[in-house]
């Protein structure tokens, strides 16, 4: 079947898919979860087609992740790459003020969907920006989402080659609070894919930082996690 065929079918099935998802938000919601409930329901979550929501992570590194920002009570969280929109569903079960998840890709149909991501009675408000991290327009938008204020958690995971992911460090970075954490995705020295660098800048930035990292198995492929704490 072409992309094309596929795309349509899932457009024809987009209205029963939206519903479906919603419904099973609504009952993820309807009670206190634990943080390995919201890990376990980021990985898999029971939605399809033009809804679906998954995230292509390690759970023992993105579970030591989440637990490391819940630690942070975080208010304001800035994700560089949405992806599927896992992790940000993470974020917006974690974040008490703003979360703003930015992708070269428009999450379309989706877009309402992530913003109802919080618990009702959070008070977070999830933002999806759409465009180029490396713009410095786009960094203006981020910004104003932010409203000048500074983040609690800053998660890299977009351009993953080694200029990209440097630049998205460079132009963010100084948007974390003292005593916040900075996050890079696929941080294993092992990659499948030639254009995942994020290992490179990574073997970089820990000379230079204190640093922690996530990784299941020493020897795996793909995937780990990095996080750089900025100093107090």
């Amino acid at each position: 079947m072409s992309a094309s065929l596929k795309y349509f079918y899932r457009r024809l099935r987009l209205p029963l898919n939206r519903v479906s998802a919603f419904r099973h938000l609504r009952r993820f919601h309807g009670r206190a979860r634990t943080i390995e409930e919201v890990v376990d329901s980021a990985l898999h979550f029971p939605s399809r087609g033009l809804m679906r929501v998954d995230s292509i992570q390690k759970r023992s590194e993105i579970l030591a992740l989440a637990k490391a920002v819940a630690v942070l009570k975080p208010r304001r969280i800035l994700e560089i790459g949405t992806a599927r929109g896992g992790t940000l569903f993470i974020w917006a079960q974690l974040g008490a003020e703003t979360v703003v998840s930015c992708d070269l890709e428009d999450p379309g149909p989706k877009r309402s969907f992530y913003q109802a991501f919080p618990p009702l009675g959070s008070g977070c408000r999830v933002v999806h920006l759409s465009g180029d991290s490396h713009q410095s327009a786009f960094k203006q938008r981020i910004e104003q989402e932010l409203a000048g204020k500074p983040v609690d958690f800053l998660f890299i995971d977009g351009d993953h080659t080694e200029q990209g992911v440097a630049a998205d460090y460079r132009d963010y970075h100084a948007l974390v609070r003292p005593g916040g954490i900075i996050a890079f995705h696929d941080i294993a020295e092992r990659q499948s894919l030639p254009t995942n660098q994020v290992q490179h800048f990574w073997r970089k930035l820990k000379s230079q930082h204190t640093t922690e990292e996530f990784i299941d198995d020493p020897a795996q492929t793909g995937y780990g996690i990095g996080i750089v704490r900025v100093p107090s």
